[in-house]
């Protein structure tokens, strides 16, 4: 999974239709999900500083989570299905080792309107950033690959086996984790190729 952030709203120059950016940790990637306008706002009220008169309706669900012991401990956008986004908030209930786990199926956008109050992360699947990504940075991709090609034409395969199997030793093993549109105009997504 990679942990995503927000890196603003934007609006989709044909159908004028707001779009929410979620950008990889390298910055080289970026997913956008085609939203309404009440869904930009309800994300914008989120991340702003001033605090409205009364509560929006995502505040009100914070404060309810709250008062039932809940919290959000991460959003997960799962899948693309029907080129619609799916996600789920990861809540945890309870302390002192009488916790508990609760997942509850929502829209992307509700997700992310959510996370932004509450500081809470937003993961994707690598398997979604993978299809429904953009670049943001072609220069820096093509200045890797050709990184990695030099890379490639100065190792011996002896010497890159040797390299990949410190590189796994190295690393801990990853442990396994436990409807917002794409593109309404484009083709369903797919691999960058």
């Amino acid at each position: 999974m990679v942990e995503m952030r927000v890196a603003g709203i934007a609006l989709d120059a044909a159908s004028r239709s707001p779009i929410v950016l979620l950008r990889d940790p390298s910055g080289r990637r970026q997913v956008p999900i085609w939203i309404d306008q009440a869904q930009a706002q309800n994300i914008l009220a989120g991340l702003g500083q001033d605090i409205p008169p009364r509560p929006l309706s995502h505040d009100l669900m914070v404060a309810l989570l709250e008062a039932g012991g809940l919290r959000l401990e991460r959003v997960v956008i799962h899948a693309i299905e029907d080129n619609t986004f799916r996600a789920a908030l990861k809540l945890r209930s309870g302390e002192n080792g009488k916790e508990r786990s609760l997942e509850v199926d929502a829209r992307p956008s509700d997700a992310i309107a959510l996370a932004v109050r509450t500081d809470s992360p937003i993961w994707m699947l690598e398997e979604v950033v993978a299809d429904a990504s953009i670049p943001v940075d072609a220069e820096a991709d093509a200045a890797d690959q050709e990184h990695f090609r030099r890379f490639l034409d100065k190792v011996s395969p002896a010497e890159l086996v040797r390299h990949l199997s410190e590189a796994r030793a190295e690393s801990p093993a990853a442990a396994p984790e436990e409807e917002d549109r794409a593109d309404p105009d484009a083709d369903p997504p797919r691999a960058p190729g």
